[in-house]
Formats: structure tokens, sequence, C-alpha cells
């Protein structure tokens, strides 16, 4: 993958060197062994032998959830703060990252079956995926803006919350804060988005290149794939157009068209949140000097 690609890779790594840290991803889809093209996993030589955490140790037939991971990225804080390391957390899945800043607590709330039924029967027809999307934009259009359209599991869930309780998702979820153990600062990358569509062309016509095909057939005739892990951008255009349901360039088509409409839903939700610092992406040496004055003048 070209590092001009390699955004908050490339920003990371050189974070790690120049403040004595160590990685933590949070991307959903980076958890998972054996999916490295299609999750764009950084490679040994881009990670320049700094420690990166939370990557490639979930099985691609098991189920991963929000709650799992805040619970697996607080204990890896507090092992690296331990050794006296600085934890720097990487990587763009807003719900993970939403999550672990505000110190979300998930309250268990009774399910639905039949409801649930009803709705993974619509998720399974023609245009069932929209349907569902479309279902959530008007019940509760803020989680919408957070939730991937193709992650049925967390639409279906959000949902069904708005049903048995009768409340939005994105409601409870502000209600569930807490106060967090750390002071975070967070940052993030600003792109134009001409330009950031752009990357994302490039980025997955490289992925192609590279393989994702292959990667995908290799998967599905060993595992059973899960559906957290089914909800990665790529992997289930890959599944239908291996299963005959599309062309290779419908998929290809496909394929930017889902992923430049998940940036803009992602950048739109990142720019409502408050308290993230926007850093310009096209001077890295930039963001890297702004982010370590920060954190030293803490």
């Amino acid at each position: 993958m070209d590092l001009q690609l390699r955004g908050k890779t490339s920003l990371g790594v050189m974070l790690a060197q120049k403040l004595n840290g160590e990685v933590i991803s949070s991307d959903s889809m980076q958890i998972y062994k054996e999916m490295n093209i299609g999750t764009a996993k950084p490679t040994k030589e881009e990670i320049k032998n700094i420690p990166h955490h939370l990557i490639d140790f979930v099985s691609p037939d098991e189920e991963y959830n929000v709650s799992k991971y805040k619970e697996d990225a607080l204990k890896t804080i507090n092992d690296i703060l331990s050794r006296g390391k600085v934890p720097i957390i990487v990587g763009g899945t807003g719900l993970y990252i939403n999550t672990l800043v505000n110190g979300i607590e998930f309250s268990d709330i009774e399910k639905d079956e039949e409801y649930t039924s009803y709705l993974e029967k619509i998720s399974k027809k023609e245009d069932g995926v929209d349907t569902l999307y479309k279902m959530l934009q008007e019940v509760d259009p803020e989680s919408a803006k957070v939730i991937e359209k193709n992650n049925v599991r967390r639409v279906i869930r959000a949902l069904e919350i708005f049903k048995v309780t009768g409340r939005k998702k994105s409601d409870l979820d502000i209600e569930s804060r807490k106060e967090t153990p750390y002071e975070y600062l967070v940052y993030g990358i600003n792109w134009d988005r001409e330009e950031l569509y752009d990357r994302i062309n490039r980025r997955v016509d490289i992925m192609l290149n590279d393989g994702l095909v292959d990667e995908v057939k290799k998967l599905s005739n060993k595992y059973n794939i899960s559906k957290t892990a089914l909800q990665g951008l790529g992997y289930k255009e890959v599944i239908e157009y291996l299963e005959g349901k599309a062309s290779y360039e419908e998929m290809v088509e496909k394929i930017k068209t889902e992923s430049r409409r998940y940036a803009k839903r992602q950048m739109t939700w990142f720019k409502k949140t408050p308290g993230i610092i926007w850093l310009d992406g096209k001077d890295v040496n930039s963001m890297v000097e702004k982010i370590t004055n920060d954190y030293i003048g803490e």
C-alpha cells in the first residue's frame, strides 16, 4: 500500500517514535486474523517495529462487539502506561472511539426476539439492507450517522432498542457516559472531500490488485464468517461477485461507492462531535509537531 494512502498509520508510527509510545488500533475490522488486504492492515514494514495492539487477534468466525473492545482497550492502555510508555489510539471506527473516550457503559436492554426475526427477514430481501437503514434514519438519525449501513447487526440492534424502550439508542448512549480514568487528546485528520474520495478509489484499486478477491475466497472456504466480520467494506461485495450476483465491474464500483458514502457519514459525524482537534492531512510532519507540543504541554 502506498504510504501516501496511510495517513493514520504513518501518523501513529511517527508519534510513537517521538513520544516513546505504542499504538492501539480502534479499527473494528483489523481485529480479524487473515483479513489483511480488505482491512488495509498495516504491514511489518509500515509499523517500523512499533508495537501495535488489538490487531489480528480475533478469528473471522467469531463475533466481537464494542463492549469487548472497550474492555480490551482499557486493559491495553493500563499495560502500556505501566511500562512508562504512551498509548496512541489510531483508527476510524467512530463507535469504538466514542465508547472509549466517553466511557460509555452498556446497560442490559431486553431483546425482542420476534421483532428481531422480522428485521432479519427484511435484511435478506432485495434492497433489504437499504430498507433497514432508512428505518433507522427515520427513528434515530444520529445513530444512522455513525452506524455503517452494511452493519446489519448494529442497525437491527438500534431499531430493536427503539422498539423495546421507545427511546433512541443515540440518546441512551449519551446518558450512559461516565467519567473516564484518563484524559484523552482527540485529533481528526482533515481532507479535502474530492482528495479523500480519490484516495479511497485508489485504495480500492490497490486492494483488488493485491488479491482481495482471493483473500475473500480463501476465508469463505475456511470459515463460516461471522456477521461482524462481514460488515467490512468490500467483503460483502466480493462475496456477491463470487456467488454470481454481480459482475466484477459492478463489484468494484459498489465497493468504491459504499466506501465513499461511509467516509462521508463518518466525517459528518466526527465534525459534529465536540472536543476533536482537526489537523491538515497534507502535512504529516506538522501534525506530529502539533500533537507532540500539545501532549508535552499537558
